[in-house]
């Protein structure tokens, strides 16, 4: 009587096993799980008990939650709640470990597949005849598509002036191009990239410099900073960037903006406005060479003017350019100013493009051309921009796709 008195909430559990069969057991909240097991192996597997391995080699497993439940708590522990069910299942039995002449046979098979070593490979090919292997080829793959890509912007540009040219208010466009040509110039350093130098410690007008230098590499910037710290000359201006050089550019440019044609000059007077736009456009986007990669090019002992237009055709990097000196030099500087095929099928497919044909006919877009030109680092500041980022869109996807059929 003491004991239904005192005992624990009475729950039904309904049990299955994996071979079908199902039954119900009632049993106390506080019984332990091991306790609740031998219960289920005595109804299912009359006789399993004499064997005390069969409750180890046993589990019981919550339907819902698929939780395997820990034999030394209650069931109230596991918070199993009446009517619920729970799955009876054989334990897997551990692999059997592996016999010496199997591991002996796995080791043996694994050396057989192992690759061979430098002697082994210079045993197997040493009556092999020699070949002089070009170990140049991808890189000039992968120049030979900058090339490609360089000479379709040579050609847009030309058409865009065209365009541009035949607009009524062609002299306004340009000179509207001009100033944000200039306002470009002045903001061409990335913010984000100075902000972090700056947070650093280091001044801005250096870290302006460092990354002018480096080509907006935060991390190349901030070497050069910490190895110029204390050169005298760490503040010194670039060269082509003097202040006073900055203002007679800027007064030249403003004079120019504001000296327009007056209302009774000719359509000729107009266009030479336009010709000397167009060579101020193009003076300010003239290739200025890295003056750290010129002194070590020019220590190992090739000419400045060599040095220059190797660093022009490989975009201010240091290594290709050495590789270019030394190599067979192409593509020459003069390469680069040459357009593409304008009866290709690609430049063809470009025109032909609606977006391509809208952009044409913004100045901004024949900006961006310009710069891409002279600065390819630069080409992902315009595929970004809202207005020039569709046109080089389409031209990377034109490009591609008639690449690949």
């Amino acid at each position: 009587q003491e004991e239904k008195i005192f005992a624990g909430k009475v729950l039904r559990l309904h049990v299955c096993t994996m071979e079908g069969a199902e039954w119900l057991e009632e049993v106390p909240e506080d019984t332990t799980v091991e306790k609740l097991k031998e219960r289920c192996l005595k109804h299912c597997v009359p006789g399993s008990l004499e064997d005390p391995k069969t409750v180890t080699h046993h589990k019981l497993i919550h339907a819902t939650s698929e939780k395997v439940l820990t034999d030394t708590k209650t069931v109230l522990e596991e918070n199993i709640q009446d009517r619920d069910v729970l799955l009876l299942i054989k334990k897997r039995a551990p692999p059997p470990l592996p016999k010496m002449a199997d591991v002996s046979a796995e080791e043996k098979r694994k050396q057989e597949q192992k690759a061979p070593d430098k002697d082994a490979i210079l045993k197997a090919t040493a009556n092999l005849p020699s070949r002089n292997v070009d170990r140049t080829v991808a890189h000039h793959n992968m120049r030979d598509f900058q090339t490609e890509l360089r000479k379709i912007l040579v050609s847009l540009i030309e058409v865009a002036q065209k365009l541009l040219a035949l607009n009524p208010d062609a002299v306004e466009l340009f000179k509207k191009a001009n100033a944000m040509l200039d306002e470009d110039e002045e903001d061409r350093v990335d913010e984000i990239a100075l902000r972090q130098l700056t947070e650093m410690g280091f001044p801005e007008s250096r870290a302006v410099k460092a990354l002018r230098l480096n080509h907006m590499s935060v991390t190349q910037a901030m070497e050069w900073l910490i190895e110029h710290a204390d050169d005298p000359t760490v503040d010194a201006p670039l060269p082509g960037q003097t202040p006073s050089e900055a203002t007679a550019e800027a007064g030249a440019s403003s004079a120019e903006v504001t000296a327009g044609p007056s209302s009774e000059a000719s359509g000729e007077e107009a266009k030479d406005e336009l010709t000397e736009i167009f060579k101020k456009i193009r003076r300010k986007r003239e290739f200025r060479p890295d003056p750290r990669a010129v002194i070590a090019l020019m220590e190992m002992g090739f000419d400045e003017k060599e040095v220059v237009d190797a660093l022009r055709v490989n975009n201010n990097q240091q290594n290709a350019a050495c590789e270019w000196l030394l190599g067979d030099r192409k593509p020459s500087p003069e390469d680069l100013d040459k357009g593409i095929d304008t009866n290709s099928p690609l430049f063809q497919a470009i025109l032909e493009n609606p977006v391509v044909q809208l952009g044409l006919t913004n100045p901004k877009t024949l900006l961006a051309f310009e710069d891409m030109l002279e600065n390819p680092l630069n080409s992902t500041q315009w595929m970004n921009d809202p207005e020039t980022g569709p046109v080089m869109l389409q031209i990377s996807r034109i490009f591609q796709t008639l690449n690949r059929t």
